[in-house]
């Protein structure tokens, strides 16, 4: 597995640039990834986005292997230092709190285990900030972080008609 896509990138496609009926090209494409092994999500991504009730929640729901276990042990192990490092750090609390909660940690620590590069929306905010995003979190824990236009880029992606 190389790639690990956060939920962010997923719904952002969905609404934006990538939506279902305008460009089901890309949808496709990431089936054909997923199939190859170069692409993936974790368990938790796919709970956030089957608990919605649009296309991309019923896309999700139809695609269970896509979403890869993140409850082994290894991953524990990193998921729980991820969690004592940002307890410790100098974070605003409910920033950090909501970030815990969520899939975020938990595909920095998949990631971490498989050395694999996480694929997100978020930007990185200067180390003195007191919100916790998924690039910070991954730079401190020598994961690397990429949007999907970089992932496009890297995987040679190619939409065209004809």
């Amino acid at each position: 597995m190389r790639f690990l896509l956060d939920a962010n990138t997923y719904i952002q496609a969905k609404n934006q640039y990538y939506g279902m009926d305008i460009c089901p090209a890309y949808w496709d494409w990431l089936d054909l990834k997923f199939e190859l092994g170069e692409l993936a999500s974790i368990e938790m991504v796919g709970i956030e986005l089957k608990a919605g009730n649009d296309e991309l929640a019923q896309w999700a729901r139809d695609r269970p292997h896509h979403f890869i276990s993140n409850d082994d042990e290894p991953t524990q192990q990193v998921f729980t230092t991820i969690v004592q490092s940002l307890m410790a750090g100098d974070y605003n609390a409910g920033s950090r709190d909501n970030f815990i909660a969520k899939a975020d940690p938990w595909i920095i620590a998949k990631a971490s285990v498989l050395g694999a590069t996480v694929v997100s929306h978020e930007s990185r905010l200067e180390p003195t900030t007191k919100k916790v995003k998924v690039p910070n979190v991954c730079e401190e824990f020598g994961v690397t972080c990429i949007n999907t236009f970089e992932l496009l880029r890297t995987l040679q992606a190619r939409f065209v008609n004809g």
